[in-house]
């Protein structure tokens, strides 16, 4: 019988919306991301059998979360290899999956799986392949297509990391303790973030901006609250997000040019996030617990309110991004706040702030530092230097729209 689209809609529902958990919970159970995924993939195959014949079952995420645990569990038998399966769960599962109920909240599990992809013991790079392939269900393909790093080399990097998990002992649950619960849940922020951030300006590769990665960022942030909802910080996070995304549909030109903020249409920008943005933003400082994440999207939020670039709300910015160095110090939220000093107290100002980070060399190979520096210096009436940090600036920068803008509007050879 032919697969129709109600098939094929409920398939790729379920992927989206269940892989993850489902992989979670058997990587708990089994304590190994491999066997997890190996019998996720093995259930996801028999669904679009049984789901052909049979239809979309009431409930496909315990239907597939039942079907791979047999899988998995038959496969154990047939290998001879040992696991600590427990056996009253064993006995719960019956020939047929959707009369089958798995104990304990997928929730609970897959925020262990979360925390076990972005561990601190894995590269950063690992955290951010094993959260995508994992928790977001995106292929080795998609992901290394992504970061612009052959296929090969991802699949490496996933088997290292698995590898490390299994062979360091890191759990697929969520920390007990209220300190390593902390430092991990900070991991995890940060790594969903860098996924947004890689999406909304791409580091290297043709394109400025990357729907999918944005998206996928989205999604993630969207479930750590759900499995979190009580953290202020998580919310800023995806506040921080949607207000950002909000902007998307008027980061290019027509012709696939970048568009500076200063120059965006903002009838483009979509108001729909940026309520949502804005009222998840409001709900986490009612907490009284800012952080990092909350001040950003406290000041994307200014940005996403004001009229135009010129009567943006630049002196509170200049304040949030001083609460944000303090909070959260690096050369990098140095660099914002001299842009933003330097339009609300003038280009010398923020050349000031600019000055020790340029002294220091930190961030030499960082392009927004250089166009920072040329923007302010532009300002300020003194178009030589500027043309020489615009240049500075086109050649660190590592995205090819960006490097071709650079040299066009400034006229670089």
């Amino acid at each position: 019988m032919a697969a129709g689209p109600d098939r094929v809609t409920g398939i790729e529902h379920a992927f989206r919306e269940e892989w993850g958990a489902v992989v979670a919970t058997l990587a708990r159970r089994l304590g190994d991301l491999q066997a997890a995924e190996d019998a996720t993939a093995e259930a996801f195959a028999a669904a679009s059998v049984a789901w052909a014949r049979d239809g979309v079952p009431p409930n496909p995420g315990g239907w597939l979360t039942v079907t791979a645990w047999r899988k998995a569990v038959d496969t154990y038998r047939a290998s001879g290899r040992s696991t600590a399966v427990d056996p009253t769960i064993l006995n719960e599962v019956t020939e047929k999956p959707e009369e089958t109920v798995m104990p304990e909240p997928l929730g609970d599990d897959r925020l262990g799986l979360v925390f076990a992809c972005c561990h601190p013991a894995l590269a950063v790079e690992a955290r951010v392949a094993l959260t995508l392939r994992f928790v977001a269900g995106l292929t080795t393909r998609d992901i290394a297509a992504a970061f612009v790093v052959p296929e090969a080399t991802l699949a490496q990097r996933l088997v290292r990391a698995k590898r490390k998990i299994r062979e360091t002992g890191i759990r697929f649950t969520v920390p007990s303790s209220p300190a390593h619960l902390a430092e991990r849940l900070s991991s995890v922020r940060m790594v969903v973030y860098l996924v947004f951030n890689e999406g909304f300006a791409a580091s290297a590769g043709a394109a400025l901006v990357r729907d999918d990665l944005c998206d996928e960022a989205i999604w993630l942030g969207r479930l750590l609250r759900s499995l979190l909802p009580a953290d202020p910080e998580t919310a800023g996070l995806l506040a921080l997000m949607l207000l950002h995304s909000s902007r998307r549909a008027a980061r290019l030109a027509p012709d696939g040019r970048p568009v500076p903020l200063a120059e965006q249409d903002r009838a483009l920008w979509n108001r729909t996030l940026i309520e949502e943005g804005s009222r998840i933003l409001d709900d986490a400082l009612e907490l009284h617990s800012p952080g990092p994440y909350q001040l950003q999207a406290a000041i994307a939020a200014l940005h996403a309110s004001a009229g135009s670039y010129e009567s943006t709300d630049w002196p509170q910015i200049a304040l949030l991004y001083r609460a944000l160095a303090r909070l959260d110090p690096s050369p990098v939220v140095e660099v914002n706040r001299a842009v933003a000093v330097g339009m609300a107290d003038g280009p010398l100002a923020g050349l000031a702030v600019l000055a020790p980070v340029l002294a220091s060399g930190a961030l030499s190979e960082y392009a927004p530092l250089h166009a920072a520096h040329g923007f302010l210096l532009d300002k300020a009436g003194d178009p030589e230097r500027a043309r020489g940090a615009w240049g500075r600036a086109a050649e660190t920068s590592g995205n090819a729209a960006v490097r071709d803008e650079l040299l066009r509007r400034h006229e670089i050879d």
